[in-house]
């Protein structure tokens, strides 16, 4: 019995470049859909909801296979205290994102959800960072080299300049820049 195939239900380039560690082949599908944050559901239920509608849109654009097809979907959100970000809308946002994480750990939580034929896997994983204080010319220089418009919580740890302001990592690196491997590779074999 040949393998199932596998898909990366994401348009992130971060998360393809993280998933190729697994050293399996796999290919991508842009999947649209709408990423609403509800502030009534749990960090962990609109994570791990947001993933699911992706990987459900990717499974509605496949060709009826049988179920031999897993799909990987995730979705990344950066909290402090009761704050959720997500993507910034453009600079601005970006700066007050950036400017509110400083001086105080926060926390990135991802959901990702393994799907394949009736078989569904969800789960959320999070990592608490802690950055150096960054002051205003820093910030606003990070942005205008790095234009973090894609990334939740405007940042992304493994940018240059960004990495130099990191003091503190607890928890897996990898979900920081949007996929949690090491669960996603434990989740995985039982699907393989």
């Amino acid at each position: 019995m040949a393998k199932p195939a596998l898909i990366l239900a994401s348009q992130s380039p971060r998360r393809r470049d993280i998933l190729s560690l697994m050293l399996i082949p796999f290919e991508t599908m842009a999947v649209e859909t709408p990423e609403t944050l509800d502030p009534a559901s749990s960090i962990e239920d609109n994570v791990t909801k947001i993933a699911y509608e992706k990987a459900e849109a990717a499974a509605a654009l496949l060709p009826k296979q049988g179920g031999s097809t897993i799909i990987l979907a995730a979705d990344t959100v950066v909290t402090k205290g009761n704050r959720m970000f997500g993507k910034p809308a453009g600079f601005d946002e970006a700066f007050d994102m950036l400017k509110s994480l400083q001086n105080r750990s926060h926390r990135v939580y991802t959901g990702f959800v393994l799907r394949c034929g009736d078989k569904t896997h969800t789960e959320c994983v999070a990592t608490t960072v802690e950055f150096d204080p960054m002051t205003d010319n820093e910030i606003k220089r990070y942005i205008l080299s790095e234009k973090p418009y894609d990334k939740a919580g405007a940042y992304g740890i493994q940018d240059p300049l960004m990495a130099c302001h990191v003091k503190r990592i607890e928890g897996c690196y990898y979900n920081v820049m949007g996929l949690p491997l090491s669960r996603v590779c434990k989740a995985m074999k039982t699907f393989l």
